[in-house]
């Protein structure tokens, strides 16, 4: 059975830093595309970043610049590093997993995944 745990969210000010991690069991997605998305309140779940096969990324513009998606395959274990947090990155954060790697448009699709986590608050204040 596939699971996928983030941590790492919290409350933070404005311009201020947070990590989260989304560690995952059951399969290994060294070659597959996993990524992240959010959701604030009152709004859709949006698409944050992902990591593809051979490390390729993909950020959302208003992320662009001020986060950093990463893995470690040996600990099958994502990243979302997020600097200059503002408070419109208020959300709660998801990971998501794919069977297979993603292509262009493919990417940014929340129905595109096949796994999610629970998700994990980050809050930002002003």
């Amino acid at each position: 059975q596939v699971q996928l745990v983030e941590s790492g969210g919290g409350l933070v000010q404005a311009g201020g830093s947070l990590r989260l991690s989304c560690a995952a069991s059951g399969r290994t997605f060294s070659s597959d595309a996993m990524g992240w998305f959010r959701q604030a309140p009152g709004k859709e779940r949006e698409f944050v970043a992902v990591i593809r096969r051979g490390a390729y990324t993909y950020y959302a513009d208003s992320v662009k610049g001020r986060f950093t998606i990463s893995r470690d395959n040996g600990k099958n274990t994502m990243y979302l590093q997020m600097n200059s947090l503002k408070p419109e990155d208020t959300a709660v954060y998801y990971c998501a997993a794919r069977n297979t790697d993603c292509i262009g448009s493919s990417c940014f699709r929340r129905y595109n995944y096949n796994y999610w986590g629970q998700g994990t608050q980050v809050t930002v204040s002003s």
